[in-house]
């Protein structure tokens, strides 16, 4: 009995010095890994903008990504930083820019293209030397091909500085392909609409800025007596806005503004009938010119294209209010008689229309015009008179 009482008394101190033993070791295992852990998370997080400078130009060509500049990774850095407490977020990494163009917040300023043109592209080497040349200008038609004829003859008379758009209001685009310049013009068919309707959709001010000058024509004009190099050269000479060529005198009922005058090289204001004109500077009698062959700065059609209706598809009314869109408008919209046109007064469009009853399909067109035009100004009148009256001028 008394052995047994020994050996009990042993173990005990022996198995106390165990525990003490794991206790200490655990804790030393536990600084250890903790210490070890925090600096592990520091030198992490000090990489960080190594790495996204690294991500940032991992698609640079030749240094330059994109053709352009990079700053230095710690100003990346710091702009992204700065950009990200303004947007409130606690991720440094945050992209916010309340000035980029809208929808577009989320992106860096130096990726965001905001404008585009028609110029054609290659599916295949370099992109920088997609382009041999820039066309300046833009002309448009809008075109059957019942008057393909006519249409190759005004064509051939633009330059390779002209973009050539054709919008086909008879789904017949392909036959167009026996021309060679067609080869090198943009196509867009959509069976009948008018001028104004693809205008409103196809020629965004963004997707045009390319273009100094943007002509959008009917199809059916004679230019024999018509030079789009000089015509350009005149109306940057006198600073028209808004301005289109003359017309034959002989020729159908036209405008008495819009019609030649052997004279001068450009009119701005005319005399008509008595009536007609409350304002010497006001339509018809100055700054207006007809929609059969307008030619509009890119400034000019910036404010032009968001006057266009999205339902009024005739724009009837429109030449009525171009005036509204350049200042002083009598100075800046005139006409060149110098450079000279043929309207050849082809009702191909009416024909595009449906017959009801006893009325034929251009009668049915006709009267759609007609009701344009007074819903256009009606809209115009009360969109002036509500601005007006929030100004308490009304």
């Amino acid at each position: 009995m008394g052995n047994n009482n020994r050996s009990a008394l042993l173990k005990k101190p022996s198995e106390s010095a165990r525990l003490i033993f794991s206790a200490v070791v655990g804790v030393a295992l536990g600084f250890f890994f903790g210490v070890l852990f925090q600096t592990f998370s520091i030198t992490s997080l000090s990489l960080l903008p190594n790495i996204t400078s690294t991500i940032d130009i991992a698609f640079v060509d030749n240094g330059q990504p994109f053709g352009h500049d990079i700053p230095s990774a710690s100003k990346q850095h710091t702009n992204r930083s700065r950009t990200s407490r303004s947007h409130g977020s606690g991720d440094s990494l945050k992209i916010y820019v309340p000035t980029n163009p809208r929808g577009a917040e989320l992106l860096a300023p130096g990726i965001v293209v905001s404008e585009t043109d028609f110029y054609l592209r290659r599916l295949w080497g370099d992109p920088n030397e997609d382009l041999t040349t820039r066309p300046k200008y833009l002309v448009t038609f809008t075109v059957g091909f019942d008057q393909s004829k006519n249409i190759d003859a005004a064509v051939k008379k633009f330059s390779e500085d002209f973009t050539i758009l054709l919008f086909h209001y008879d789904g017949r685009a392909s036959e167009w392909d026996q021309f060679e310049w067609s080869k090198r013009a943009i196509h867009v068919s959509i069976k009948r609409q008018t001028k104004w309707w693809y205008a409103k959709r196809f020629l965004h001010p963004n997707v045009v800025a390319a273009y100094d000058y943007i002509f959008i024509w009917d199809e059916d004009i004679g230019v024999e007596h018509f030079d789009p190099e000089k015509y350009i050269n005149i109306i940057k000479k006198h600073r028209l806005e808004i301005s289109q060529p003359a017309l034959e005198p002989m020729r159908g009922m036209m405008w008495e503004m819009t019609k030649r005058r052997s004279s001068s090289e450009v009119h701005k204001e005319t005399l008509d009938r008595p009536g007609w004109c409350v304002d010497p500077h006001s339509p018809p009698c100055a700054a207006f010119v007809e929609l059969m062959a307008p030619v509009f700065s890119r400034d000019a059609w910036r404010c032009v294209w968001h006057m266009i209706q999205n339902d009024l598809v005739h724009g009837w009314g429109l030449d009525f209010a171009l005036r509204r869109c350049v200042e002083p408008a009598h100075e800046k919209i005139g006409v060149v008689d110098s450079q000279w046109i043929v309207h050849q007064l082809i009702p191909s469009l009416g024909n595009q229309g449906e017959r009801k009853g006893m009325k034929a399909a251009w009668q049915r067109v006709r009267e759609r015009c007609k009701l344009e035009w007074s819903r256009f100004h009606t809209r115009l009148v009360y969109a002036e008179r509500q601005y007006f009256a929030g100004l308490g001028k009304g």
